[in-house]
């Protein structure tokens, strides 16, 4: 969908060129619904593709999608009412031990969530069924999020056209996706330690009751723009708790039960940290 209102000072592409320069700098900007009265929803994920569009035609990949705002503890530490969703890119992937750049991160926290690996291609709106045939594999995953608005003062029209506020993820090695393993999900607790020391714990069923039914709703949202899940991709359900704040020099890791853990290493040099 294409805005009418892209000739006004803050239109559709100087939102997207306020944020993309603001992660860039590692220098937030105020909330684009500041910028911008009256932004519409449709109006923030047409920010959000232009900066995606950005990043491909700069020479980054397409790796799979995330779903943010599932659980009601994100909600309640967002002050929003509903998910939303963002594209990740390779150049958002932490490999494990791998050494990363954190220097731009503004406000970084940490998520544990639920990952998941499309074994084959899918149509514009899958039906359960479908869906569930189609995941090859499930992971632990940690995603780091980072608000390129000042102070995290989100709405969802924000954090929308911040690419759902995405900045990298981390996931471990896939365990296949068996009927047991994903009938589990529900009561599968995943937990995040930080040094060693517990930080976060939820169930799956912290993510809208079932993390495929967050996989469902965003395999529907995704679709009304005309996009789907492909083979390869790895989708992220959301996260089981509240966020935590990301620590310099620390090592977080998320585990559940039957699946592999997953660390990150933070560097030491962390803007704002």
């Amino acid at each position: 969908m294409t805005s009418s209102r892209t000739d006004e000072p803050y239109g559709i592409p100087a939102l997207a060129e306020a944020l993309r320069e603001a992660e860039l700098s590692g220098v937030a900007v105020p909330p684009p619904s500041t910028l911008r009265d009256g932004l519409t929803l449709a109006e923030a994920y047409e920010v959000q593709a232009v900066n995606i569009r950005k990043r491909l035609d700069a020479g980054e990949s397409g790796v799979g999608h995330k779903i943010g705002l599932t659980s009601l503890a994100m909600q309640k530490q967002l002050g929003v009412d509903q998910p939303d969703f963002g594209v990740v890119t390779d150049a958002m992937v932490i490999r494990e031990g791998e050494q990363w750049d954190a220097s731009r991160l503004i406000a970084p926290r940490a998520e544990a969530e639920f990952a998941f690996l499309i074994g084959e291609d899918l149509g514009l709106s899958p039906d359960p069924q479908e869906l569930r045939a189609a995941i090859a594999g499930v992971a632990c995953s940690i995603e780091i999020i980072d608000s390129r608005v000042a102070d995290w003062q989100i709405s969802l029209v924000d954090t929308v056209a911040d690419n759902a506020s995405c900045a990298r993820i981390a996931y471990g090695s896939f365990t296949s996706a068996s009927v047991d393993v994903l009938d589990a999900l529900p009561d599968a607790i995943m937990t995040m330690t930080r040094d060693d020391d517990v930080v976060a714990s939820g169930p799956g069923s912290a993510v809208l009751g079932h993390p495929l039914t967050a996989l469902e709703w965003l395999s529907r949202a995704i679709g009304a723009f005309g996009e789907r899940f492909r083979a390869g991709d790895v989708v992220l359900a959301g996260a089981v708790a509240a966020a935590v704040p990301l620590t310099p020099g620390s090592v977080y890791q998320a585990s559940a039960p039957g699946l592999a853990p997953v660390s990150v290493h933070v560097p030491l040099r962390t803007q704002g940290r």
